[in-house]
């Protein structure tokens, strides 16, 4: 199937992926903008946040790595923490990777490339109800890129204009998206425990110092514990 054929005897592809995409949109469009406000005041050119966001396309990770610029950071220090910070997005593809079989390679490279926190939960939901529609996959992962792209040009050029994003409560939208991409996800009381139990864990590691392995290592815990719970009930 070609792009022009989505695009014209598949239109409601692409309301679809509009629809389910619209938690993603509303969350990356505050966070994307504080993001460029931060690049701005941090002396980052308009290019250079443009090209990180297309090219690096991780919020907490864009965030730390302009946080450490303005510190002075030498730059592989900077690419090491991005690179450790980002290892979470192994265990996700490696996790949609069992429902995309029957794709090409080049499209699994290229979906797994923009899959962030925010589309690995969409995907697992609708995968897990059997919707693996590829074409809207993609249309879901390009809205969710084009919008990081837009909001972080358009907070770069406010950025002046704006000269404290924390009043405006721009810092806790990250927060407040995955909460609702959580909830979309809780089918039972096995998932409210597990997901409190990995929160708990990861904030147990935090404060023990593991704070750039934190995330991992509470999944891999979280996810350990969840699927041993599961298989005990079954039984």
């Amino acid at each position: 199937m070609t792009f022009r054929t989505v695009i014209e005897k598949e239109p409601s592809n692409w309301l679809s992926a509009f629809r389910q995409a619209a938690p993603i949109v509303m969350g990356y469009v505050p966070v994307g903008a504080a993001f460029g406000v931060l690049a701005h005041k941090t002396g980052l050119s308009l290019l250079n946040t443009v090209l990180m966001s297309t090219i690096v396309f991780a919020g907490s990770a864009q965030l730390i790595a302009v946080a450490m610029f303005a510190a002075g950071v030498p730059p592989l220090s900077i690419i090491a923490t991005t690179f450790v910070v980002n290892l979470r997005h192994l265990l996700m593809t490696a996790a949609l990777s069992q429902d995309l079989r029957s794709w090409k390679k080049w499209q699994m490279a290229l979906f797994a490339y923009e899959i962030t926190d925010e589309s690995f939960a969409l995907h697992s939901t609708r995968f897990a109800g059997g919707d693996k529609n590829r074409p809207q996959s993609f249309m879901i992962n390009g809205i969710a890129h084009i919008t990081w792209i837009l909001a972080s040009w358009l907070g770069f050029l406010t950025g002046s204009a704006i000269p404290d994003v924390k009043p405006l409560g721009l810092d806790y939208a990250l927060s407040a998206m995955f909460i609702a991409l959580l909830a979309m996800q809780v089918k039972n009381g096995l998932h409210i425990f597990v997901a409190g139990f990995t929160g708990l864990v990861s904030i147990a590691l935090i404060q023990a110092g593991a704070d750039q392995w934190s995330v991992i290592i509470a999944t891999i815990l979280g996810a350990t514990f969840g699927a041993g719970v599961e298989s005990w009930m079954k039984k």
